[in-house]
């Protein structure tokens, strides 16, 4: 087991652990820690604890201290000179008339580098940009391409839900997210209902799989035939999931045919046709599951 202390960068970054060496945290929220960027400001997570050897990256890096209020005082003037600085920058592309989105501005503690970080279309020439920059700060200047999970990650906004987006607000790293997901809870696959504003498929999709997915085993698909208790042949027409109720199409001795609704242990199934999934039922074509496809969330 190692003692080690959980640092954080950014509201919802990920959490780093470092080497507290002989400090112990007594109220202290703040530390002054080295990293491969030199030495950063960052918050502390939580008390100083032991994690197994493998839940770490050797070597550690050592806190160098806890935060000071000169520390805080530098740290605040940074944030000042980010916005200082996205504002200049938005100049700059304009003046070179660049096809780039400016997304934020970030100081490193010791003011060695300044990174900008930006969405954009393709590959853009930045080069002259980066000269300009460099002029007016007389620092390291390094330019960022990020992609629109992250530009929304860092803007934050209110999803559907009225709530604020777990990117921004607490979830700390991107989850992979499926049309295949969406499809296991019956949601629409219309594009707008399904992603979220970054253009991908909303994070919330992946939260309940697991218990759909297990719903799900007892369940069969449009298109399964079966026989009902009483000894009638059907065919499964649709399914309600969270009700755990089957709507079938039952062929009456008459000729005659009757919707009724089972649960999956009142039918007994004689053929599962798995090829007739969720695509069929909402009639998508070969385009439109493309486009699907490229909402998924890797």
């Amino acid at each position: 087991m190692i003692r080690v202390l959980g640092i954080k960068f950014r509201q919802t970054g990920k959490v780093y652990y470092f080497d507290p060496g002989d400090l112990e945290v007594d109220g202290h929220q703040h530390a002054i820690v080295e990293t491969a960027r030199g030495m950063e400001y960052g918050d502390i997570t939580g008390p100083v604890k032991e994690v197994n050897d493998n839940e770490i990256v050797a070597p550690l890096k050592p806190v160098i201290r806890f935060a000071t209020k000169e520390d805080d005082r530098i740290f605040e003037e940074n944030k000042k000179k980010e916005k200082d600085a996205f504002n200049v920058c938005l100049e700059k592309i304009e003046k070179h008339g660049l096809e780039m989105k400016l997304v934020d501005v970030e100081y490193t503690f010791d003011r060695n580098k300044i990174l900008f970080y930006f969405t954009a279309d393709g590959r853009v020439d930045f080069r002259e940009l980066v000269k300009d920059l460099a002029y007016v700060y007389h620092t390291r200047i390094e330019l960022r391409q990020i992609g629109v999970r992250d530009e929304t990650k860092a803007m934050g906004g209110y999803g559907i839900c009225g709530r604020p987006f777990c990117c921004h607000s607490w979830q700390t790293d991107f989850i992979p997210v499926s049309i295949r997901m969406a499809k296991d809870q019956n949601l629409s696959l219309n594009p707008s209902k399904i992603s979220g504003s970054c253009g991908r498929l909303m994070c919330c999709i992946k939260y309940e799989e697991e218990v759909y997915r297990e719903l799900n085993k007892k369940l069969p698909k449009p298109g399964d035939t079966a026989t009902t208790e009483d000894g009638y042949h059907c065919v499964v027409d649709s399914v309600n999931i969270l009700k755990q109720k089957i709507r079938v199409i039952v062929q009456m001795d008459n000729d005659e045919k009757e919707a009724r609704e089972y649960g999956p242990d009142e039918l007994k199934f004689q053929k599962r046709s798995r090829k007739n999934n969720n695509r069929q039922n909402e009639k998508i074509s070969d385009e439109e599951m493309k486009a699907l496809k490229a909402l998924e969330q890797e």
